[in-house]
């Protein structure tokens, strides 16, 4: 068994969480943190396997939180974190098993793969996306309460394998995940202090569509580029929106 702990946030995941987990079943510890999922995620998760420990743990608008939450209940000196919607290849788990035992690294950068409405994605701001996903428990925590990172204070190397990101089988999905981080992200920006006017509303949005579409290259995932690149853009106007409507209450 690979000698590392592997933590998974969890919410209402039952469709997803299997093919998760099957590629986790060489590692010698995996950890689901559960923010009070209504469905039927713990029982599958149960019934894949017992020796999984579940722990029930609300989110409370901190995904770092969560995370470090999780750190603090793994037993081994390396963590690898895997979103529930996330699959790791047999190549993948066999790397990190190698990995570990390289001397002077304390964590790794892994590429995801990401997979919107069933088309791998080439450009835009999932195309080339690398993330700090394994490391040392003792070199860091994760900061930030929305797109949170793991700030390991030693030396970083990366993978070769990818992780694959299933990111969302339908527009449904992907709208009600948009307004729920962009709630979250307007708090956490309000928290900072930082404030937002009516003209930041309309060019944010604008610029982060050119950001995406063109700079990005978006435009070579063809249709699915397009529309990602608009919901995203989406996205930026609901965080301003939203933060914009929140320091006006405060008034």
């Amino acid at each position: 068994m690979i000698p590392v702990s592997v933590i998974i946030l969890t919410k209402n995941e039952e469709k997803k969480i299997i093919d998760c987990l099957k590629g986790l079943k060489d590692f010698n510890e995996i950890i689901a943190i559960d923010d009070n999922s209504t469905d039927s995620t713990i029982e599958k998760i149960k019934s894949f396997d017992k020796t999984i420990k579940v722990i029930d743990k609300s989110l409370d608008g901190s995904f770092s939180e969560q995370r470090n939450f999780g750190l603090s209940k793994s037993k081994n000196e390396w963590v690898f974190f895997v979103d529930a919607d996330e699959v790791v290849s047999k190549k993948l788990a066999e790397e990190i098993e190698k990995k570990i035992s390289e001397k002077n690294i304390d964590g790794y950068l892994i590429r995801r793969e990401d997979i919107f409405l069933g088309k791998k994605m080439k450009g835009g701001d999932v195309g080339n996306v690398w993330l700090t996903r394994l490391g040392k428990k003792s070199k860091g925590k994760w900061k930030g309460d929305v797109h949170e990172e793991w700030k390991i204070d030693g030396n970083i190397s990366r993978l070769v394998n990818p992780i694959r990101h299933n990111s969302h089988k339908n527009l449904k999905a992907f709208i009600e995940k948009i307004n729920f981080y962009s709630t979250l992200r307007a708090r956490e920006l309000k928290s900072k202090g930082i404030t937002c006017s009516f003209l930041d509303i309309i060019l944010y949005p604008k610029l982060k569509f050119i950001n995406l579409y063109f700079i990005k290259m978006g435009f070579r995932d063809g249709l699915h580029g397009l529309v990602h690149a608009i919901f995203m853009s989406m996205y930026s106007f609901l965080v301003r929106g939203k933060l914009y409507q929140m320091n006006r209450n405060d008034k």
